[in-house]
């Protein structure tokens, strides 16, 4: 029963769309179409929790639509269940923030229309159960939030994002067509039951997994096929950015897990793991590289969104290599860590977008350099911002310390593995794991102190107010979810069992709930468990205590005096720590090799009035070595063939029979 009315909530949203086009109520139009968009989405998530947690048992359905022979399949298991948790509760929040947000935009009409139509399309990709209808969603999907990116189309940085992201969704497409046509074999069975049932020989398979990472990664932002993201995601709204880059990304990942660990079947090789495993771990500490050395928040964020999918790759690349050995329990447990981190990402991924979306409407700034003390006008908008701070940087006892937790676990694990080679690559993508975490950290320290903390470095930041009540709540209400997602693990990994037992032969971890004071046992209590529920009481036990005996103990006399300042009084708000300032260390080390980072001071000599200037150039080698050639050669094939547009019809008539005669050529060598 689920299954029609899920099927029926896109059509809904896309009635919402077109509403959004043809209404004449202007004044009310924002309202009206973010407050529909939320009721939708809340449905649809009951409707996926229930699934989920108490009929994951699939079901199907086929309608008349699509390919006349084929039809248009749709299927709701425990994997398209839980995403579609992901995705509704991620809509349903930026739908809340939209109804304040929503009032400041300078181009409603291009946000509105696309906005649900962009959450339809996500939906739809979630329940396809055959090629055509999961292509067609897709790219449904990738238009949508195309024409949400060029809402600001008049800034010429935003029309560069969207016209790269228009390339890369077309080059992601590809490679997934590609894929499904491998996997549908020459009967073009393109029903996902029909690829379940058949048998891809290993060559095939090896080549379905490659395009399936291509496709999929190009759209999850996997090096080095991210080049469009941290353009992309901040170009768009900030509602928009937090569904981009928290959900979004979740769906690209879902094609990549329907794929490879659902139509593919049980891995046929090792290697397979491990070239997944390699691919996460580069990019994850890539990822917080790149973004430790911005100075735009968003931009910032959206490289962070590269990290955490280069962990979430880690665990599912670890599943894949405990999979092809048949170590089912490590296996469960590489898979609940990712799943694990899905959600997690979405959740503390959404706030921060939202949090720095608050930020731009109070101040008009993205530039850090420009913002500072916002902590004072701005208190409530802080602390959710902290908060998700905190969960991104794997802190206890919130949710991104549990599932990265899990993770390395599961590398503990890889020592039992029987190749050599994975035996030392899982180890050394551990550490990278641990490497990212910590610059994590030291990058949401430089976000957090820099943005909020010390006086502000601008006109617009000193005259910030506190951001609307529905963006307050839709922020509160995803750092509640971090807090309770942290304290209370074990129901999580319970709820995502019937994810885990789909995906890896039954094989799923022990039930939790059952553990004493909600401890989490991913293996076993000799080897490991974590109660982030005793976490949070010691903390709160012992900052009460420290407070009680510091007020105790201390003078009761109340002393006050300006802040020591080298004998500078009232020193500017320049003087004060910057991001580069946070940057620069990390850039000495890593900047040489990663960014080919070059340093320059130029000191005016001794009479010259002129101020002494610092300058430092990155650069992304990936970019310059790996795109700028072809874009180069795409600009000089076609510049060659620019003179085919002058020839006269009889030349074109040439031409077209000469195409004729080399096709039909081939088709007849070919058989």
């Amino acid at each position: 029963m689920s299954l029609p009315l899920l099927l029926g909530l896109p059509v809904i949203l896309l009635a919402v769309g077109i509403h959004a086009v043809t209404t004449s109520r202007r004044s009310h139009r924002s309202h009206w179409i973010y407050g529909a968009t939320l009721i939708v989405c809340v449905i649809a998530l009951g409707l996926a929790l229930a699934s989920l947690l108490m009929d994951p048992t699939p079901a199907t359905l086929t309608l008349p639509l699509g390919l006349p022979w084929l039809g248009a399949h749709f299927r709701l298991d425990a994997l398209a269940a839980f995403f579609l948790v992901v995705v509704n509760l991620g809509g349903a929040v930026a739908s809340l923030f939209a109804l304040g947000y929503g009032q400041h935009e300078s181009a409603p009409g291009r946000v509105l229309p696309f906005f649900p139509a962009f959450l339809a399309g996500m939906n739809l990709v979630l329940l396809a159960d055959d090629a055509f209808t999961f292509l067609f969603a897709w790219e449904f999907m990738s238009l949508s939030s195309w024409a949400l990116v060029m809402a600001h189309h008049q800034e010429p940085a935003n029309s560069r994002a969207g016209y790269l992201y228009l390339v890369m969704a077309c080059f992601g497409t590809l490679a997934l067509l590609l894929a499904f046509g491998l996997l549908a074999g020459s009967d073009g069975a393109y029903d996902f039951a029909a690829i379940r049932a058949g048998q891809a020989t290993p060559g095939l398979a090896a080549l379905a997994l490659v395009l399936a990472l291509i496709g999929a990664g190009s759209k999850a932002g996997l090096v080095p096929l991210h080049v469009w993201l941290p353009l992309a995601h901040p170009a768009a709204p900030s509602h928009v950015s937090a569904l981009m880059s928290g959900v979004m990304t979740k769906v690209a990942v879902y094609g990549f897990v329907r794929i490879v660990f659902d139509l593919l079947g049980e891995p046929v090789a090792w290697w397979w793991g491990g070239l997944v495993l390699a691919l996460g771990g580069v990019t994850a500490v890539l990822g917080v590289l790149y973004a430790l050395m911005q100075h735009d928040l968003k931009r910032l964020l959206a490289y962070h969104t590269v990290e955490n999918i280069g962990i979430i790759f880690i665990g599912l690349g670890l599943a894949l290599a405990f999979q092809a050995n048949q170590m089912y329990t490590s296996a469960a447990l590489a898979l609940t860590a990712a799943l694990f981190h899905i959600l997690n990402h979405s959740l503390f991924k959404s706030l921060l977008f939202l949090g720095a979306g608050a930020v731009l409407t109070a101040t008009g700034e993205r530039d850090m350099e420009r913002l500072g003390g916002l902590i004072h006008p701005m208190p409530w908008t802080a602390l959710a911002f902290l908060l998700g701070a905190a969960a991104i940087s794997a802190l206890p006892p919130l949710n991104g310390f549990v599932s990265e937790w899990l993770t390395f676990q599961a590398i503990l694990l890889s020592p039992e593995l029987p190749q050599w080679l994975l035996k030392f690559l899982a180890p050394a993508v551990g550490a990278l794991l641990a490497l990212s975490a910590a610059l994590a950290a030291a990058c949401f320290v430089k976000a957090f102190g820099i943005t909020f903390l010390g006086r502000p470095r601008s006109p617009a930041a000193a005259q910030a107010q506190e951001t609307d009540r529905y963006s307050l709540w839709a922020l509160f209400i995803l750092a509640g979810l971090c807090l309770l997602a942290g304290i209370l693990p074990g129901l999580v990994v319970d709820s995502l069992a019937p994810v885990v037992g789909l995906l890896n032969g039954s094989a799923r971890l022990v039930t939790q709930h059952d553990q004493p004071w909600l401890t989490l046992v991913p293996v076993a209590d000799v080897k490991s468990s974590y109660n982030g529920l005793l976490v949070l009481l010691f903390m709160a036990f012992s900052g009460a205590v420290a407070a009680f005996l510091i007020h105790r103990l201390a003078s009761s006399a109340v002393r006050r005096g300006p802040a020591w300042d080298c004998g500078f009084p009232e020193a500017s708000p320049t003087t004060q720590y910057t991001a580069g300032s946070f940057a620069q260390p990390i850039r000495r080390v890593f900047g040489s090799v990663v960014f080919q980072a070059r340093e320059r001071v130029m000191m005016p000599p001794p009479g010259d009035l002129r101020p002494a200037r610092f300058e430092v150039k990155l650069r992304d080698p990936i970019w310059e070595h790996g795109y700028a050639p072809i874009a180069n050669a795409v600009v000089a094939a076609s510049s060659r063939f620019n003179y085919l547009q002058y020839l006269t019809i009889r030349h074109y008539l040439s031409l077209v029979f000469g195409a004729l005669v080399i096709l039909l050529l081939g088709m007849a060598l070919w058989r």
